[in-house]
């Protein structure tokens, strides 16, 4: 029992009971959430700027691919 007490704060520590003892574990969770949509949006925009490169490239300026 005096380890929580050494580990958070008492504002913390009161809220994080308050709210039924699960509130650290939603934080974490919304923050995941947040984290993968900002994953997937940088990941979709950089996909599509690559697609549109390659369709709008000079075929003249395209390295010749040999397979080995």
């Amino acid at each position: 029992m005096i380890l929580p007490n050494l580990l958070a704060c008492s504002t913390c520590r009161v809220s994080m009971i308050e709210g039924g003892g699960d509130a650290a574990g939603y934080s974490i969770f919304a923050l995941l959430i947040i984290i993968l949509f900002v994953l997937a949006g940088v990941g979709f925009f950089m996909a599509r700027l690559i697609r549109r490169e390659n369709e709008n490239l000079d075929p003249e300026l395209r390295d010749d691919y040999v397979h080995q």
